[in-house]
């Protein structure tokens, strides 16, 4: 939920050496237990921190195996809420990455039910979180936002395109860590026919080589930028510069930051038809919403909206409205936790 001050590959998503090291060579049994062994260490530098600066309450992001935060609501009673942006058990078992299924089951379940309140960025994992055994008037589901002060510093359409050399072209857009299951692959073709759209990444990712190599042989290589790496606070600057934004493929409990920037800008977009993007988004209301089972719906949605510059006007408001009425902002969310806090105090 706290919007993360994302940089290049040396600011986010990067491991200490040691950690590598650990994920590298210690058996993944070893290295689960570790984890949990690191919760000591934490609670000590925890309790040192509340000594010397005596918060109202602890805001914790949960993650696997760490019970520092637990024992600090045990040991001094200070009201402790948990943010929660991922079934992180699940998800490592899912990918085959976890071993100790039931000790990271159990460590959950021992920071959820002892946390004062729970926040999930979605409805869609609150359900994780009740079946864990927490109460539901703990939970409180706070999705992610949009800083209003960053994008409103955003440059006009026309003079985002000029300085990506995109001016008097139609740009699809797309924001993040590009990988091979988010489909743009699937969009791609679509410039072939309309030499005046472009598509406009930024970001990079591992699935760029191929779609670069896809673009080639589609004879499109000059309608397709990658921006590579940017700063966080940078990426206004590129998104103004969309006519329609794509949420393509979505894990199913997310809460897509890209989303909400796309939306305070006023860009219309196109997202798949699933449960957690129906909790903010409404098809033909505020977005475009597309069959995620139907391989070929994501691009001919995507089609029919660039063909369709009324519809794109319309969504665009209509985008910038549903931040205003659900008040996805960072300063929102931060109000609201801060009055749950009080209340459990």
């Amino acid at each position: 939920m706290v919007e993360p001050g994302a940089g290049r590959t040396g600011a986010m998503g990067r491991d200490s050496k040691v950690i590598g090291w650990l994920k590298a060579h210690a058996p993944g049994a070893l290295y689960e237990l570790a984890e949990l062994a690191y919760s000591v260490p934490a609670y000590w530098k925890l309790r040192a921190a509340i000594k010397k600066h005596q918060p109202h309450f602890l805001y914790e992001r949960y993650q696997s195996f760490m019970l520092a935060g637990r024992w600090c609501k045990k040991r001094t009673g200070i009201p402790f809420l948990s943010e929660v942006n991922a079934p992180l058990t699940e998800e490592r078992e899912k990918h085959g990455s976890l071993r100790l299924r039931s000790l990271a089951k159990w460590c959950d379940k021992q920071i959820w039910t002892a946390a004062d309140h729970v926040l999930p960025v979605t409805e869609v994992l609150a359900t994780y979180i009740r079946a864990a055994g927490v109460d539901n008037d703990a939970i409180t589901v706070i999705p992610n936002g949009a800083n209003m002060t960053l994008l409103d510093a955003a440059p006009t359409a026309q003079r985002a395109k000029e300085k990506r050399g995109l001016e008097g072209k139609t740009v699809l857009g797309f924001t993040g860590f590009v990988r091979d299951w988010h489909g743009l692959d699937r969009v791609l073709p679509l410039l072939k026919d309309r030499p005046d759209t472009a598509l406009l990444i930024v970001g990079d990712g591992p699935a760029r080589q191929d779609l670069e190599a896809q673009a080639a042989n589609l004879g499109v290589k000059d309608q397709l930028q990658f921006t590579g790496f940017v700063e966080r606070e940078e990426i206004p600057e590129y998104v103004a510069a969309f006519d329609v934004a794509l949420q393509p493929d979505v894990v199913p409990y997310a809460s897509p930051l890209k989303l909400f920037d796309y939306l305070g800008l006023a860009k219309p977009v196109v997202a798949p038809d699933t449960a957690n993007i129906r909790e903010v988004l409404d098809h033909g209301e505020n977005a475009i919403l597309f069959d995620a089972a139907d391989p070929q719906a994501f691009a001919r949605a995507t089609g029919e909206l660039l063909d369709d510059a009324k519809a794109q006007e319309a969504l665009g408001r209509a985008a910038l409205k549903t931040i205003e009425a659900g008040q996805y902002l960072w300063t929102a969310n931060a109000a609201r936790v801060i009055s749950l806090a009080e209340k459990t105090a």
